[in-house]
């Protein structure tokens, strides 16, 4: 596999990083149809844990099988198929080497009650991973919850393992939590503060949320004002976080979120290009339509993300 100039650019930003890890990122800034563009989509799939059975698959019955969403993920040309440990076992071997593969290493529920603290459960490992061929690892942390420094702590040491074993890591970074309002999940100056966090972990790829224009925390308004940032479209807020992103030196991905419709999707996309982020993951709004119309709608992102469409 040869990397074009954009992605030994791109890999060039991590400095000190391991040889293992800068060609695990190169297999997927290199796979599909946006391969070598240093532009990504990938699918997510980790919604059975978060969401249940029936919420997440029920709209398209044929995602109850994990084989369909390797298959959906290679026909449609993405750069990578992410997911816990029992949808990859069901299909590592079948579907080995023909996509790159991020490990889900912790995940929570919606059976727990609402009074427990925002955190998840690690469950799998660095191993888990190099058993399956996996390109990454991914795991979430919750800013503004009173377990954050707890999931701070888990996901540093995992991804010095998963570094040193030649393994990225994937850090989904979504406020919410005690220190958190609802809208403040959403809020650009958290969303910014969310993906400079997992920077600072070391995360190879940020995936965060993508931003209102509200601004959550009272001293951070005084800044926006004061230095007149501008996050008056989805595009300057997409900007903004790949700023907060060490200026762009680490690949930043938005979430595609509750399932929506496809002209809603395709302009978050296009804000995404022209802010400067890197793509989308986007697991709901693909594996809830149907296979026809996912690969439809894919192929038109994948356009848009060439400048095509």
């Amino acid at each position: 596999m040869r990397t074009t100039r954009i992605v030994q650019k791109i890999l060039a930003n991590y400095e000190g990083e391991t040889p293992g890890v800068k060609a695990n990122l190169a297999r997927i800034l290199m796979e599909g149809k946006l391969g070598g563009t240093g532009k990504l989509i990938i699918l997510p799939v980790d919604q059975g844990f978060e969401h249940g059975p029936a919420r997440s698959f029920a709209p398209n019955a044929a995602g109850y099988d994990p084989h369909y969403h390797y298959q959906l993920a290679i026909d449609a040309g993405l750069s990578a198929y992410a997911a816990p440990l029992g949808p990859l076992e069901a299909g590592a071997d079948t579907f080995a080497g023909q996509i790159p593969t991020i490990l889900k290493v912790n995940s929570a529920n919606s059976l727990m009650s609402g009074t427990s603290g925002k955190d998840q459960a690690i469950t799998a490992s660095v191993d888990d991973a190099l058993r399956l061929g996996c390109a990454a690892i991914g795991f979430t942390i919750y800013p503004g919850s009173d377990c954050g420094l707890a999931m701070f702590e888990e996901i540093a040491e995992m991804r010095k393992e998963a570094a040193a074993k030649g393994v990225a890591t994937v850090i989904w970074s979504y406020p919410r939590g005690e220190g958190v309002t609802k809208e403040g999940e959403t809020a650009i100056d958290v969303g910014a503060y969310a993906a400079h966090i997992a920077a600072l972990l070391g995360a190879h790829i940020i995936k965060i949320k993508l931003s209102t224009d509200h601004i959550m925390q009272p001293e951070a308004q005084k800044v926006y004002d004061k230095e007149k940032i501008d996050i008056s479209t989805l595009a300057k807020r997409v900007e903004h976080c790949v700023q907060a992103s060490f200026a762009g030196r680490r690949i930043i991905v938005f979430s595609g979120g509750a399932a929506k419709g496809a002209d809603a999707v395709y302009d978050d996309a296009r804000a995404i290009l022209a802010g400067g982020g890197n793509g989308s993951i986007i697991g709901r709004n693909s594996f809830q339509r149907s296979r026809e119309d996912a690969l439809a709608m894919l192929g038109k992102l994948i356009d848009i993300y060439k400048g095509k469409a």
